[in-house]
């Protein structure tokens, strides 16, 4: 009987098994590698509240990748537009930048270490007072719709003989006369009563030479109404119809003071657009974070209509509004 002969597996040659682990080796300290180049948890946009003086106020946090290993960003405080941050630093699991003062009345540096887990975040800051306050906050939401609004209808806002639908954030100095609401010196904020989420706004307003005021957008994003033409320089993204310290118009379509002029703003999540006197200057672009004078971080809740009452005497009239569904 004759018997299926069998093939002795012969061994590999010493150079394939070389070769092999070489490429063994390679894979591994690739993995190794991606491993430590993954993007730090604290890479995001952060909404923030810090306590001081025993009341809550809102700032936002930028981190962003430089190149392979650098961190950078940008920081809004409470008030004042976003700064820039050459350096975030790490250091045994804490982080840790510091900014100079912008609008705050002192030399020293805000000086800020801080703690990341998840979408949590903690720290504290040192101010120009020299004292340590504390802060909390929470990964920013993106904010993304997933249909195209569907438009209600509009509501107006002022009625053009009291202030009724609103309420300030101190003692008021509002008054409407001949069917404007007027802010005769600098003073409160106007609030209105209602909130909204995403919303088409139609304002009209004027100002005196070199007057400042503002729309914020739901409470949290401010549209600029300020006398660019005979004011203080500033830079483009602080200037009329922009988004304070974030987006640049791309044009300026700002009038004389003493003109009556209009925004049509439409915001759909964090999508913004803005129409200035009949020409749209930023169109669908994305509002990063909170500015300056918010009322809260709270991105992801609806808000009110603010319109800033603290900077000079403006005039403001035919407010509507139309929300989404």
């Amino acid at each position: 009987m004759n018997h299926p002969q069998v093939t002795k597996r012969q061994p590999l040659p010493g150079f394939i098994k070389t070769f092999m682990f070489f490429l063994l080796a390679v894979f591994t300290i690739l993995q190794v590698s991606a491993q430590q180049k993954k993007d730090p948890d604290v890479i995001g946009r952060w909404d923030l509240t810090f306590v001081k003086d025993g009341k809550n106020f809102p700032s936002w946090l930028e981190v962003q990748k430089s190149g392979f290993h650098t961190l950078i960003g940008r920081y809004v405080y409470a008030n004042g537009s976003a700064r820039p941050i050459s350096e975030v630093k790490k250091d045994n699991g804490k982080f840790s930048f510091s900014i100079p003062p912008q609008w705050e009345e002192g030399n020293r540096n805000l000086d800020f270490q801080f703690e990341v887990s998840g979408d949590q975040i903690k720290g504290s800051f040192v101010y120009v007072d020299n004292k340590t306050y504390n802060f909390t906050g929470v990964r920013a939401p993106i904010l993304i719709r997933d249909a195209e609004p569907v438009w209600g209808e509009p509501i107006t806002l002022f009625n053009g003989k009291n202030v009724d639908g609103w309420h300030t954030d101190g003692k008021s100095q509002w008054v409407v006369e001949d069917g404007v609401l007027r802010s005769p010196h600098s003073g409160a904020n106007l609030i209105s009563d209602q909130k909204f989420s995403d919303f088409k706004l139609h304002i009209e307003f004027r100002y005196p030479l070199g007057s400042n005021s503002g729309v914020y957008l739901r409470g949290r994003y401010e549209v600029q109404v300020i006398d660019t033409k005979s004011g203080d320089p500033e830079p483009i993204n602080n200037q009329f119809s922009a988004i304070y310290g974030f987006l640049a118009p791309n044009q300026m379509t700002a009038k004389d003071p003493g003109e009556w002029q209009t925004y049509d703003i439409t915001l759909v999540g964090r999508m913004v657009t803005i129409v200035a006197n009949g020409k749209t200057v930023i169109c669908n672009q994305i509002i990063p974070g909170i500015t300056g004078g918010a009322i809260d971080s709270n991105e992801g809740e609806p808000g009110p209509i603010l319109i800033q009452g603290d900077h000079g005497s403006i005039d403001y009239r035919n407010i509507i509004i139309t929300p989404a569904k």
